[in-house]
């Protein structure tokens, strides 16, 4: 029935999330979702909006979460985008701000989406090779561009720019937006959202997927200049004037008045991360340094699409990418400290 199609429909190639299987015991390390639970806070307010009101809509504009997000972070609430996950502010910031004249511009090896955007809206674009070190190079990316794009730390890579190097990007490139993805900066980086009152072409997206345990709960925000902020708004509410529910707002409001709990948890996820890195260096696998909360690795004596494979054998699921430059590592996400045990268990009966 392809044939009832919109012809943008046949050529495009959709992005593929991490695999979800309904297997019991598993240990899933594919999706870097956080081994740990959400702050209580937020549990309980849940329970306590679960109320008569869920028969009316919601703000629209999602106020109190915007001058929430506001207030943490120190700007002003017309500086705040939200939507249903960063996926959500991601496709309203390539319609919004990506699109023009001359290419985008995001590393060769980065977040799968970004490609898959660009076919649905339309955007050309060029991809910027990463050194050997899957690092980003700043002095790669070229003037003649329309906008810049790419996570920090890097996906699939865990690799981390210096907020030194962004501060010089954004000033070489001061005619153009510049958009820094940062859905896993909360486990080792610092934010360019430092940046956004010093720089007007630089957008800020960040998630409350991981370092806050909420990827059921999808919210997801932006921050940046005001007239950039209104180049959202404008796309949005020509999509979908309620993209934040009654959950989502307060539920995420309440992340944010649970400081201590956010910061508990990431920093035991970074020094789980760091013991893992330890465990798999000296069983010989090569693992690339990572601030976010996964690490990418490879073995040199061992073929990475057969680990995975071993690893699925025994209800331990690992993510491996069949591309071009990565199709020799393995990119792990850190789970809790059962979980790495049962992981490096079974990597030492594969590889030794």
């Amino acid at each position: 029935m392809s044939q009832f199609w919109s012809p943008i429909v046949h050529s495009l190639t959709p992005y593929v999330p991490g695999e979800q299987p309904k297997v019991d015991k598993l240990i899933k390390l594919n999706t870097n979702e956080n081994p740990y639970p959400p702050s209580v806070k937020v549990i309980e307010t849940l329970k306590q909006v679960a109320d008569d009101k869920l028969r009316l809509y919601p703000d629209p504009n999602a106020d109190a979460l915007k001058q929430r997000i506001a207030d943490y972070y120190k700007v002003e609430r017309n500086q705040v985008f939200v939507g249903n996950g960063s996926d959500e502010v991601l496709a309203h910031t390539f319609q919004a701000l990506l699109k023009h004249e001359k290419p985008l511009l995001f590393p060769d090896i980065t977040y799968s989406f970004y490609p898959v955007y660009c076919g649905l809206f339309g955007i050309d674009y060029l991809t910027i090779p990463v050194n050997d070190e899957f690092a980003i190079n700043i002095n790669d990316y070229p003037q003649e561009s329309g906008a810049i794009i790419f996570p920090n730390p890097n996906a699939p890579t865990g690799k981390l720019l210096a907020l030194e190097d962004i501060r010089q990007l954004l000033r070489e490139h001061a005619h153009k937006v510049v958009v820094v993805d940062e859905a896993y900066i909360d486990f080792g980086g610092t934010s360019a959202i430092a940046l956004v009152n010093e720089f007007n072409n630089l957008i800020v997206i960040q998630t409350l997927s991981k370092s806050r345990s909420l990827a059921g709960l999808r919210v997801g925000f932006a921050i940046g200049h005001s007239a950039l902020i209104e180049g959202l708004e404008r796309v949005k509410n020509s999509f979908n004037s309620y993209p934040m529910d009654r959950f989502a707002i307060h539920g995420a409001i309440a992340s944010f008045d649970d400081e201590e709990s956010f910061q508990t948890t990431c920093q035991t996820i970074i020094d789980t991360r760091n013991e893992l890195t330890n465990t798999l260096e000296k069983l010989g696998f090569n693992v690339i340094p990572s601030a976010a909360n996964f690490v990418f690795a490879s073995h040199p004596e061992f073929d990475a699409e057969e680990i995975a494979q071993k690893l699925r054998d025994r209800a331990i699921i690992v993510r491996y990418f069949n591309k071009p430059r990565i199709d020799q590592y393995l990119r792990i996400t850190i789970g809790n400290n059962d979980e790495n045990t049962k992981l490096c268990a079974a990597l030492k009966e594969i590889i030794c």
